[in-house]
């Protein structure tokens, strides 16, 4: 009997997990859109959608269901062809898409993964993690010598959250933090010093703000596109539920030329 209790819990968290990541995608949507509520995929013509760049087509599998916005009629005519031949799987293979459509950049894909309370498990160091709020010369400097591309990657100087700091000597070594999305969702960044990379330490940073996410009653998600982003989350007690991913798809000029080009 426990077993099966057990396995029930877990299949009734991970269904109120997916309910709410799928409310803040279909908000970031910004347009009639939906998780097809029997599996499948849908298609909506969204300009202003946030789930992607601006003119870009966004596309998100959760669970046996996905839901793709286009920036216009015609992309959506498209996208809506290429989802006839696809699983929800298929939506988000870069390869496959391809073969499909006339795909001129690509971001992602990126796993997503999401935490309730009693699904968190907690790691914590030898050193204590600092929360920062305001101006910190230190960790400032730390997120400028991280270059560009790092600091992009992690998000870090967008979150609105405090940021939760490991200190080598009085130097900032690993920090992490959130951004408050739609629907009380709070979507994590972390950043580790690359000499300090392998020594768990960005469980630690993360795991305090995961915390400090929580105990504000937000929903944590992680986005990740490496494995040892991966990993991280999923010592944390993340559960990976789903996959993101940005296309940018040609049209009229642009599909002539790389036909042309092709």
């Amino acid at each position: 009997m426990k077993g099966r209790g057990g396995r029930h819990d877990t299949a009734m968290t991970t269904d109120l997990l997916l309910g709410r990541a799928r409310e803040l995608w279909i908000e970031l949507a910004g347009a009639p859109a939906e998780f097809p509520p029997s599996g499948g995929m849908s298609v909506a013509v969204s300009p202003g959608s946030a789930m992607c760049p601006p003119l870009w087509t966004g596309a998100v599998v959760l669970g046996d269901a996905g839901m793709v916005t286009a920036p216009s009629a015609q992309v959506a005519e498209l996208v809506e062809g290429a989802v006839r031949k696809l699983s929800p799987e298929g939506l988000v293979d870069v390869e496959r898409l391809r073969e499909l459509l006339p795909v001129l950049d690509v971001l992602g894909p990126a796993s997503l993964f999401y935490l309730d309370r009693d699904g968190f498990l907690p790691v914590r160091g030898d050193a204590a993690v600092e929360e920062v709020t305001g101006v910190d010369d230190e960790l400032a400097t730390f997120l400028t010598c991280a270059g560009e591309e790092d600091v992009g990657e992690s998000g870090m100087e967008d979150i609105t959250s405090p940021a939760f700091v490991l200190r080598d000597g009085g130097e900032v070594v690993a920090t992490a933090g959130y951004r408050v999305w739609p629907q009380a969702v709070a979507h994590l960044s972390v950043l580790v010093a690359p000499v300090c990379r392998g020594r768990r330490l960005a469980r630690v940073v993360a795991s305090a703000a995961v915390t400090h996410a929580l105990a504000a009653g937000l929903l944590p998600q992680w986005r990740a596109r490496s494995n040892p982003s991966k990993r991280v989350a999923l010592a944390l007690g993340f559960r990976e539920l789903g996959v993101q991913l940005s296309i940018r798809v040609g049209e009229g000029d642009e599909r002539r030329g790389r036909a042309r080009r092709g």
